[in-house]
């Protein structure tokens, strides 16, 4: 791999001072950015606890403050990079340059993959290959090429997970690629066409022609799937790959792999991370919380029994083309963690300020739930008549639904963001223990 020392000083901003660098070599925590990760950030949280990886969730505005100095490397999850970027803004962004510069480490997993690239903050000159040219929403297993590599010590099986990635086009010879896309398993789907039929089948064109997208998943083979390079003194890996996947062994593999090669992280139990000082104790979860739990199961359930979506694993559905599905999901499992951290913390008694938070998500949640069971079903009856999108129907009330609970925004937007937002705010204090108590 080239170093890209001299080049990455001239990517600096040029109001940023010149200072030595400030990254103690024996520093081994670990920053989680848990802005704008939703699902994402449950799901790598989850992974990392599984396999007792050491870090601390930090929000945009402690980055700002200068808080990743006392890190030795910053770990971004998925999620929309472009909201990813406008919540640490200018500010943010430099710190970040900063921090990679003088030594420290990034790791960015799909969305935070690309909040890294050209697009973003620019630590690698890596783009992203515009919608129309990439296969746009493939999911599930996949087979990679894999070069020789310390991430890839032990690994046997070369099959692991992507959940609607996007591509990346390296620009120049800067960067090395530790693995690249090979054949998408049988279970895989595009869109919502499994991929084991479809290739039985042969009418990968027929369907292109019919849903508008690039949906063969031959368009991945031999493209990047992980990426590495070096910005300043610090090193930079993107993966298109999440290694974060419920129940995938290979993947926790990988991240404890990550965690020793780029910062020979101690065991969670040792890092005096919050999240390791949670007591598991069994107590009574509030009637709000309860109430918000079965609002979230019911609709998730109306979408299994009307064949919308089907389940794939723990945190995952799979859902029809002309739906969306991301955004239930992430309500579903976002008040799942919510619930069963409360529980672990014993936290069903906690008092006056947990009960107004609840109820106030409440008097968002149930209004929302309300108008997403009309819209599903005027949506699944629009899907019996003819083609549609989740972004374009001739339906009047269906356009009207989706535009008050959306916005036609691919990225969340609508009362959805204001939504989860408030959830993902009590989240945060949940996991970080910054709920009074």
């Amino acid at each position: 791999m080239k170093n890209r020392n001299s080049n990455s000083i001239n990517c600096l901003p040029s109001h940023l001072p010149t200072i030595p660098p400030s990254i103690p070599p024996s520093r081994s925590s670990v920053a989680f950015l848990w802005d704008e990760s939703f699902l994402w950030g449950v799901m790598a949280y989850k992974a990392l606890e599984a396999e007792g990886l050491s870090f601390d969730l930090v929000r945009s505005e402690d980055i700002r403050k200068g808080r990743l100095k006392q890190y030795a490397m910053l770990f971004v999850p998925g999620g929309w990079a472009s909201n990813k970027l406008t919540a640490l803004g200018p500010d943010g962004v430099d710190e970040i340059k900063r921090f990679v510069h003088d030594g420290g480490a990034y790791l960015g997993f799909c969305g935070g993959a690309g909040l890294a690239t050209s697009d973003g903050i620019g630590l690698v000159s890596v783009q992203r290959k515009p919608t129309k040219e990439r296969v746009p929403s493939f999911s599930g297993r996949i087979q990679l090429d894999l070069v020789g590599h310390p991430l890839w010590d032990g690994i046997t099986e070369h099959v692991f997970h992507a959940w609607w990635p996007s591509q990346f086009v390296i620009e120049r010879g800067s960067v090395s690629v530790l693995a690249s896309y090979g054949e998408a398993m049988a279970d895989s789907f595009s869109s919502d066409v499994n991929v084991g039929a479809a290739v039985t089948s042969g009418k990968w064109a027929e369907l292109e022609r019919v849903y508008q997208i690039n949906l063969d998943p031959r368009r991945l083979l031999h493209d990047p799937a992980v990426i590495e390079g070096t910005f300043g003194t610090g090193k930079v890996i993107l993966s298109l790959i999440h290694f974060d996947t419920p129940d995938d062994r290979n993947g926790a593999a990988v991240l404890r792999n990550l965690w020793n090669y780029l910062c020979d992280a101690s065991p969670m139990q040792d890092a005096g991370c919050a999240v390791s000082n949670m007591e598991s104790r069994t107590t009574r979860v509030t009637d709000a919380l309860a109430g918000l739990e079965a609002a979230v199961a019911g609709l998730i359930d109306l979408g299994l029994t009307n064949s919308l979506w089907s389940r794939r694993g723990p945190l995952l559905l799979q859902w029809k083309r002309g739906v969306r599905g991301l955004e239930y999901c992430t309500l579903f499992v976002m008040i799942q963690e919510i619930a069963e951290m409360l529980r672990r913390q014993g936290a069903g008694d906690q008092g006056q300020e947990i009960e107004r938070k609840l109820e106030h998500i409440r008097g968002l949640l149930l209004p929302f739930i309300d108008k997403a069971q009309r819209l599903l079903l005027l949506e699944r009856s629009a899907m019996q008549q003819g083609h549609i999108t989740y972004e374009k129907c001739d339906d009047p009330e269906i356009q009207l639904l989706r535009d008050e609970l959306f916005s036609r925004a691919k990225s969340h937007g609508g009362s959805f963001k204001a939504l989860i937002n408030e959830i993902d705010g009590l989240l945060f204090r949940v996991l970080t223990g910054k709920m009074k108590v």
